[in-house]
């Protein structure tokens, strides 16, 4: 059947043909009770429409003036409409003013149209025609201005019906794709803590004894026990002074957000155009260094030079570390980044509370073991290989959750084009012609409204006869 045959199941209108946006009831703080439910934008996730928090208003005092809302009542962000902010009130309660409740009722479903808010073709009219750059809202003239299908209020709740058990299922397979990333995680650090054990290679040495590093921690009794500072060349930070040779061009700057995936990328590279003479020079990197963040929230990360930068220094926000052998970086690399040897010891001894932060000396002294070279090479061989697995793992992952959030959006569009109701109507013609068709039902819509607004117009007195 085509969109033409089923469009007779519809009419397009506007959002304010059936219901008056933006015309909410206010409430002042005195009229509300403590354990009353009070919502914010902030409670409510993007896309999702999921209730991240339920805050009560003895938890978050307020003076503002606030919206009230029913249960069943739908609860439209407009704030950065774009966030896709709604969700149904399962409960009374009172609102920021940047939400609007909707009750539709009792001429639509309120879940239709909770569905309907959520759709492209609703999307998309509030993307251009919100107000407002930084903050773009829905105003309440284009909010009645909207674009809306109205189909028959029994089609309309089994239209909802349907899309609560489809959805649903949706939720379901991104909610379990949503937990792959840190399983993953945990997968590649436990992968890291048997590495730098020696339990990743303990079928190919041939032996199982071990010495202790630490009370909580044994290595294979052949491998030698170091300390980070007996192996390396030399460990620096950037200079402090070099913010005033920031440039446009000149030598690729790296800082702590370039590595804050335990890998060196850069997105939004820095420069700086240094003086011939300038001191500092010695944070030059080279290839096989391994760099290690020293201040902020994502400190102990660490990354390594695996490409020539031809001219490359760091901030004073990271840390240079660079080996006499260059050829254990690899391993050495491994040792840092895992949670079980020295990003525990690095954890434990950063300082500072809000900003937590690591010195030259602590870096110097973490300890570890380092097996022989061929050992090393095979160690590094399996972690590779291990952690091309989970990124194989992961890439699929990314493509089946760009896949299944479209499907949402194809869902929906199916639904709002009658494809998932055409059984239904088949077999309940009576349900969407006569008195319950969708032309019969906006006719019923706009004389209640009439009716309303008759009875809120005064009545003009009549002068008196001279």
């Amino acid at each position: 059947m085509s969109t033409s045959d089923l469009s007779e199941n519809w009419i397009d209108c506007k959002v304010g043909d059936v219901v008056d946006y933006g015309k909410t009831q206010k409430v002042e703080r005195h009229h509300v009770h403590s354990d009353d439910w009070i919502l914010e934008l902030e409670d409510i996730e993007k896309d999702t429409s999921r209730l991240l928090k339920r805050v009560m208003v003895s938890e978050r005092p307020f003076k503002s003036t606030k919206n009230t809302f029913q249960r069943g009542d739908v609860l439209y962000g407009k704030l950065r409409p774009y966030l896709n902010k709604v969700v149904i009130a399962d409960t009374k309660g009172i609102c920021t003013t940047e939400i609007i409740p909707i009750n539709t009722a009792p001429f639509c479903s309120n879940r239709y149209f909770f569905y309907w808010l959520k759709s492209f073709q609703f999307q998309s009219y509030v993307n251009e025609v919100s107000y407002g750059v930084n903050m773009p809202r829905l105003g309440t003239k284009d909010g009645n201005s909207a674009p809306f299908r109205l189909f028959s209020l029994p089609e309309q709740k089994k239209i909802a019906a349907q899309l609560d058990t489809l959805l649903a299922q949706v939720d379901k397979i991104k909610t379990r794709l949503d937990a792959i990333p840190d399983i993953l995680k945990r997968f590649r650090q436990s992968v890291l803590a048997a590495a730098v054990s020696g339990k990743l290679t303990e079928e190919w040495r041939g032996t199982e004894q071990y010495l202790p590093l630490s009370e909580a921690f044994v290595v294979p009794v052949d491998w030698k026990q170091h300390s980070l500072n007996d192996v390396v060349e030399y460990i620096t930070s950037g200079s402090r002074g070099w913010a005033k040779y920031y440039s446009d061009a000149g030598a690729l700057f790296i800082r702590s957000q370039d590595i804050n995936t335990d890998e060196l990328v850069i997105n939004d590279a820095a420069f700086v155009a240094l003086p011939e003479n300038v001191e500092g020079k010695r944070t030059k990197v080279k290839v096989e260094d391994l760099l290690v963040t020293i201040t902020g929230a994502n400190v102990t990360r660490c990354a390594r030079v695996k490409a020539n930068y031809d001219d490359a220094y760091i901030s004073q926000h990271v840390a240079l570390i660079r080996l006499r052998a260059p050829s254990s970086a690899t391993f050495i690399e491994l040792v840092l980044k895992a949670e079980n040897a020295g990003r525990k010891q690095l954890t434990s001894m950063a300082y500072g509370g809000g900003k937590p932060g690591l010195n030259l000396q602590n870096l110097k002294d973490v300890m570890f073991a380092i097996p022989p070279t061929e050992e090393q090479a095979e160690i590094v061989r399996r972690v590779d290989q291990l952690f091309a697995f989970a990124d194989q793992i992961e890439t699929q992952v990314h493509n089946a959750q760009y896949r299944v959030n479209g499907l949402t959006q194809s869902i929906l569009a199916k639904a709002f084009l009658g494809e998932l109701t055409a059984d239904w109507r088949a077999e309940h013609p009576e349900l969407i012609s006569g008195e319950h068709s969708a032309e019969a039902l906006l006719a019923r819509i706009k004389a209640e409204q009439a009716t309303l607004s008759a009875k809120k117009t005064p009545r003009t007195r009549r002068k008196p006869s001279a």
